[in-house]
């Protein structure tokens, strides 16, 4: 198995793929190089970043932290500081308005071979009208690295698919590693929402409030809620017989849901619906129960995960085997999962 082989050699339409890192050192930045060099000369490549995480250096290995590499030809969007400090020969194809506290977010084109610390913007929408002028630009596969524990990236208003990248550092025990990698990716995969009608009543919904109701006559009642953290009391006043949706446009966490299971029954069997699987803050034991008691939670888009690459290796100065490592999450999980062979 390659993992370039495998997704990237017959790129018909141009495509946004989101690197997401379960936590530092389990070479996220390692994933997106390799694509990089193995991606072939036949495509015209962007790259980009949500935000940066502020660290030149590792705070655990005190070693520089992982550049990207960049190939002639490649378009890269990064702040001004990024841009002056790296070695490569850019022209400059615009500068978009977008600031960072690194400068200006510019969108580059390189003009020879070498590395770059990406640094794009940190707000989504941004990144959203950034991947759609790298496609105008020509751009037939466009790579975004995220900074450290960012999922809401891997939208799939901004991605077309999503490669997650776990290992060691995520925890000393393997099977806590295997058991979060596996949650995260059936949180990320949850089941989408098939209802027209009840998809955009929750769009609608999402443009006005925090939370609303969609009744079974598809009428809807709108929560005048400043936030959805600490709103299962008036979401349990405001369910009756009727209700058939709760639309929540922010995150759904363990204390909504616990909160809930504790002050009623009037949640079961109405489906409870986030924008995307990057909303869901629940740990696996909080989901598993909320299912359980007929409670039902799904998503207006599914993301679709399409690879896991893993780092056996933690900084911290343990490792697992790789072989176990890599069998034992490829038996958990439907999807291709690569190790690399190089730790960053």
């Amino acid at each position: 198995m390659d993992l370039v082989k495998d997704f990237f050699t017959k790129i018909e339409t141009p495509q946004v793929i989101s690197i997401i890192g379960l936590a530092k050192n389990v070479s996220k930045t390692t994933t997106l190089n390799y694509i990089i060099r193995n991606i072939g000369e036949n495509y015209v490549l962007g790259l980009t970043s949500i935000g940066r995480d502020g660290e030149k250096y590792d705070v655990i290995t005190d070693l520089p932290k992982p550049q990207i590499y960049v190939k002639k030809g490649t378009f890269v969007v990064t702040a001004t500081q990024c841009f002056e400090d790296s070695k490569i020969k850019f022209e400059v194809i615009k500068n978009t308005g977008f600031n960072t506290p690194l400068g200006e977010v510019m969108i580059l084109k390189a003009r020879g071979d070498g590395y770059i610390e990406l640094a794009g913007p940190s707000i989504n929408n941004q990144l959203k009208k950034i991947c759609m002028e790298l496609k105008d630009l020509g751009c037939d596969l466009i790579l975004v690295d995220g900074a450290f524990d960012r999922r809401s990236y891997a939208t799939p208003l901004i991605s077309d698919a999503t490669i997650i990248s776990t290992g060691a550092s995520v925890s000393r025990t393997l099977n806590e590693v295997i058991d979060l990698t596996v949650h995260t990716i059936n949180l990320l995969n949850i089941a989408q929402e098939m209802n027209e009608e009840a998809v955009n009543l929750s769009k609608e919904i999402m443009k006005k409030s925090k939370i609303g109701i969609i009744n079974r006559s598809h009428s809807i009642k709108l929560l005048n809620l400043a936030t959805a953290l600490d709103s299962a009391q008036s979401i349990i006043e405001n369910l009756d017989e009727d209700s058939k949706y709760v639309v929540i446009s922010g995150a759904i966490t363990d204390t909504l849901l616990e909160d809930l299971m504790s002050s009623t029954q009037k949640y079961k069997g109405i489906t409870f619906l986030v924008v995307d699987g990057t909303k869901l803050f629940i740990s696996n034991k909080t989901l598993t129960k909320f299912q359980k008691k007929g409670g039902i939670i799904k998503v207006l888009k599914t993301i679709d995960v399409i690879a896991v690459t893993i780092n056996p290796t933690s900084p911290y100065g343990y490792e697992f085997d790789k072989d176990l490592f890599l069998k034992s999450l490829t038996e958990e999980l439907k999807i291709s999962v690569y190790n690399l062979g190089i730790n960053d």
